[in-house]
């Protein structure tokens, strides 16, 4: 159960705000509750030093993205010579079918992911804004991947260099927000990202001494919160 923590302040909005700096959290990853407002004080209290209290409790938020140590151990067990034959039929029909120039594809198994790489010419309708499309195509090539298989295969896709593109996007915008928070004080949440993109902005911004980084809401609209340590 979440711990309900008092904290005080001149003001309420200076109460709330020490305590979401405090807590290392935003007004969305809370509940506030005011228990003594400055509008409410007797004559008695009028040579007092003004001090309003809020009760603040971090709502139940799941855990941070991290790397799930127990990726490696099923990977071990899944069966990649099964998984790439059942990606090579799906591909070896659906490459001749689609749209595009001089299209061609290749596979590899590498640390407990299949990759698969397509390139061509004319491909961006398979990318989508922003990589949408992109990744609606990769959770099918990881259903095709682990077809009669016991485990789940873990593909990931990129098409004509979008991913590096987009990494370096990514990196670029998580030192632009970096700096924004440490010069406002202010906590940063982004947009919905995918477990691949919210992954580089918490890699990046790792080894940063005044910005923290966690995730909140669930899937598929999980975001990535920068924070002040």
């Amino acid at each position: 159960m979440a711990e309900n923590m008092i904290f005080e302040g001149k003001t309420t909005t200076e109460a709330i705000e020490k305590g979401l700096h405090e807590l290392k959290l935003t007004k969305e990853q809370v509940e506030i509750k005011v228990l003594e407002n400055e509008d409410k004080r007797s004559f008695f209290s009028i040579l007092t030093p003004r001090i309003v209290k809020v009760q603040i409790t971090p709502k139940q938020i799941k855990s941070v993205d991290r790397p799930r140590k127990e990726h490696k151990e099923i990977s071990e067990n899944i069966d990649f010579d099964t998984a790439l034959k059942n990606v090579e039929k799906f591909l070896s029909e659906w490459i001749g079918k689609i749209p595009g120039e001089d299209v061609k594809y290749d596979l590899k198994v590498e640390e407990g992911y299949l990759k698969i790489n397509i390139d061509g010419k004319d491909l961006n309708y398979l990318i989508g804004h922003r990589g949408e499309v992109l990744n609606q195509i990769q959770v099918l090539l990881s259903a095709i991947a682990g077809k009669n298989l016991e485990y789940k295969v873990h593909v990931i896709l990129n098409i004509c260099g979008y991913k590096e593109k987009r990494e370096q996007s990514l990196e670029e915008l998580a030192e632009k927000l970096e700096k924004t928070v440490i010069r406002t004080r202010k906590s940063i949440t982004l947009e919905p990202m995918t477990a691949y993109e919210r992954k580089i902005i918490h890699t990046k911004l790792q080894n940063s001494k005044k910005v923290t980084t966690s995730s909140i809401g669930e899937e598929p609209y999980r975001k990535v919160v920068i924070s002040l340590k």
